[in-house]
């Protein structure tokens, strides 16, 4: 058997919670999926997963494996990236994980012009709107728009991120325009559930403004919210690498325009390493020198 593949097929069951999303995954069968999980166990003489119809889940053992096994195969593939002298052109897998607007608007574009460059490398994007922990979840990057990063990690920065407060012509029509921030208490102010949920953090001539929100509408995701305020329901933060084509439309009109949103950062984060792969560093240049380059700088 081998022990590696073994170990990863156990991971990738684990991760995307069944047997035939791994094997997708994988590109092998769920039989072979099947069997190689059987000889993991019987490698280990432990069993390691509960299997019903519905779920998968681990049991104490499992736990324990799971842990090791993502440690052996992180030492695998940092091993790997330090031999590969012989060729230095990038190549393998990398997994990269953004939110799901910056993803879908920017970073998906990104990583097909990557791989184009570099035909001999894979990339899987992971879409989500949490904070994805990388060593357990075995992503190599992960792009960020924060204000500090975690100094566990090491991270460059990439861009700005400017965001402003934006609503439907419809919406200012029916309920007019706030002319100060504490005005934003009388309107419907729809908020993201990890940025500015109850409150936003403004700007006017230098002086910091903290102004408590709420509206009808919460969303974990951007792009919820910029449909619902294209839908004429309130006021939103959101960034201008989402709405700026709709600003020059005029399809959403910037709201208090005198007052600034406290910016972020677009960061590439990613954990501690001794030798980064070639195809980690090459993938990091990559993000620099596009997300700081005038074309994308000038859609902020």
């Amino acid at each position: 058997m081998d022990r590696m593949t073994a170990m990863n097929v156990f991971v990738e069951v684990v991760e995307r919670g069944s047997l035939t999303a791994a094997a997708e995954a994988l590109e092998m069968s769920r039989a072979m999926v099947t069997r190689y999980l059987a000889e993991v166990e019987r490698w280990l003489g432990a069993r390691l997963l509960h299997r019903t119809t519905r779920r998968i889940s681990l049991t104490g053992p499992g736990e324990a494996a799971l842990l090791r096994f993502r440690q052996m195969l992180a030492i695998g593939d940092e091993l790997h990236g330090e031999l590969a002298t012989d060729n230095p052109e990038p190549h393998g897998l990398i997994r990269v994980t953004a939110s799901v607007s910056f993803g879908q608007i920017h970073l998906a574009a990104a990583v097909a012009d990557f791989v184009k460059r570099y035909p001999l490398t894979r990339v899987e994007l992971l879409l989500v709107d949490r904070v994805v922990n990388l060593v357990e979840e075995r992503v190599d990057i992960a792009v960020r728009i924060s204000r500090a990063i975690d100094p566990a990690l090491i991270a460059r920065r990439l861009a700005p991120c400017r965001s402003v407060l934006c609503a439907a012509p419809s919406y200012l029509a029916e309920r007019g325009a706030p002319a100060t921030a504490d005005a934003l208490a009388a309107h419907n102010c729809l908020t993201h559930h990890y940025v500015g949920k109850s409150v936003w953090h403004l700007q006017r001539d230098g002086r910091a403004i903290a102004v408590a929100v709420g509206g009808n509408i919460s969303a974990n995701e951007a792009s919820l919210l910029l449909e619902a305020v294209r839908a004429g329901a309130g006021i939103a933060m959101l960034p201008t690498y989402q709405i700026a084509p709709l600003l020059r439309s005029g399809e959403l009109i910037e709201v208090l325009p005198d007052y600034q949103v406290e910016g972020l950062g677009i960061h590439a984060v990613y954990a501690s390493r001794r030798q980064l792969p070639t195809i980690m560093r090459s993938f990091l240049d990559f993000l620099v020198e596009r997300f700081a380059s005038p074309e994308f700088l000038a859609q902020l």
